[in-house]
């Protein structure tokens, strides 16, 4: 079964251009033989090291993207332990994180996002009247009524920490 990993290696960097692109293609050539995919190649180029690997401070770093058995990555890294110009590598299988992000992916597509909503301004309604008031509210409807701020609108419960006063008791 042939799953999808990324082996990251860092070369040493006294090796030539010419000896890297030539220990690329060796590994390249051991994956395909063996049955596996290259899907890509990355030199990253020369880089600092975070600390001192091998008495070097820098190296060449190169991302292998490859689809193939577990077998033959064990190959593949036996291979880069015995190397010479290979000073440190990583290998990461990468099938099960792409699942998981194609998961989450698929979830968050389902939901509908707020920002792609159109915005629908409701006008404000008035604050509610009480009875006696409303009573009077068709006569007084040819006057222009003045506009109910929400700060100057009456407050109809204020939340407090004590029990209501007309629960029952228990």
């Amino acid at each position: 079964m042939n799953r999808t990993y990324e082996i990251m290696f860092i070369v040493r960097p006294d090796v030539e251009e010419a000896d890297l692109e030539k220990l690329i293609e060796g590994f390249s050539a051991n994956v395909t033989n063996g049955g596996g995919e290259i899907k890509s190649v990355e030199k990253m180029g020369r880089r600092r090291l975070a600390y001192t690997v091998r008495k070097f401070n820098d190296g060449f770093y190169v991302l292998l993207t490859i689809a193939a058995a577990g077998s033959l990555i064990a190959e593949i890294e036996r291979r880069l332990r015995v190397s010479e110009q290979v000073i440190k590598f990583i290998t990461v299988r990468m099938d099960e994180e792409e699942k998981r992000l194609a998961k989450v992916k698929a979830i968050r597509d389902t939901k509908v996002k707020r920002s792609a909503q159109p915005v629908a301004h409701t006008p404000q309604a008035p604050a509610a009247a009480p009875d006696a008031e409303a009573a009077a509210a068709p006569a007084a409807a040819a006057e222009p009524e003045e506009e109910v701020t929400p700060a100057a609108a009456p407050v109809a419960a204020v939340a407090s920490d004590a029990p209501p006063e007309n629960a029952a008791a228990v």
